[in-house]
């Protein structure tokens, strides 16, 4: 069930996916065979998401057990601003000195379940946006139900940080034309495909320049409702894993009509120059 999965999407270019939970307990056992499989379907670098500062530090374990393959970011998610202390921010200042680090993140605001309540979010990715500031990182940022104040939180920054991507992005053409207005890049996952939710999100796909869009899984979340069916077959029941990117792409390449190719090689050069991977 878990052995390599042939190749089913034909696609010559090499693929970066920007956002993957790979400290996550539902990797922990397979992670190895879960890296291979990747890179036997093109996916040839992968960036491992901090969402607090434990998880910033095993990703960085991560990196150095597969340093050619894997980068990370190191933040933390707004899930878990109610984490944010001192002695947090001095950890994760120093987690993002390594240099397997290429962005702060995933930091930002979620006002939809608010597991840390909204003053909390709005101090903790201030503090991130200002630690990005000071290392000239990128920013990895996340985004829900709280666009206005995101917006207006990220307005006052956005001069002082290299640059900044709206990871998972699954809203309308209204905020994507905010967001490339503020000069963010964007990255759309596997949401493309779900014909209940998808629809905002491949109309603004439409609009967004290619050279703006970055592609990722978001695994092990996320797992695109359109996979083939031998793909699906080869999957533990509901994980996404980093190996879908090429149907990703595909999808991307659908709603933009372009190449397949073309959307692989566009959203891999951005990704390389975004998170300073080298060729």
């Amino acid at each position: 069930m878990h052995g390599k999965i042939p190749p089913m999407i034909e696609i010559t270019e090499e693929l970066i996916d920007i956002g993957v939970n790979l400290t996550g307990s539902s990797f922990k056992k397979d992670l190895p065979a879960i890296i291979d499989r990747a890179c036997s379907a093109g996916v040839t670098k992968m960036v491992v998401t901090g969402t607090n500062v434990q998880h910033s530090e095993a990703a960085i374990e991560l990196c150095e057990l597969w340093p050619d393959v894997l980068f990370s970011t190191a933040g933390v998610h707004p899930h878990h601003a109610k984490e944010w202390t001192d002695e947090a921010a001095l950890k994760l200042s120093s987690i993002a000195g390594h240099s397997a680090v290429r962005a702060i993140g995933e930091c930002g605001l979620d006002y939809n379940r608010n597991f840390s309540e909204p003053k909390d979010q709005r101090l903790s990715f201030e503090a991130q946006l200002e630690l990005a500031a000071d290392l000239q990182l990128p920013v990895f940022l996340h985004q829900r139900d709280a666009h206005k104040d995101f917006l207006n939180i990220i307005r006052r920054w956005r001069d002082k940080l290299p640059n900044g991507v709206a990871h998972c992005f699954t809203g309308h053409l209204d905020e994507a034309k905010a967001y490339l207005d503020l000069d963010l890049q964007i990255g759309v996952t596997g949401w493309l495909s779900d014909e209940r939710r998808g629809h905002s999100l491949r109309e603004a796909v439409k609009y967004i320049p290619l050279n703006r869009l970055m592609i990722e899984t978001d695994a092990p979340y996320l797992l695109p409702r359109d996979l083939p069916v031998e793909m699906t077959a080869q999957l533990q029941a509901r994980r996404n894993e980093p190996l879908v990117l090429p149907h990703v792409c595909l999808t991307l390449a659908k709603y933009k009509n372009m190449e397949v190719d073309e959307v692989a090689r566009q959203t891999t050069r951005l990704a390389r120059e975004f998170f300073s991977i080298e060729g």
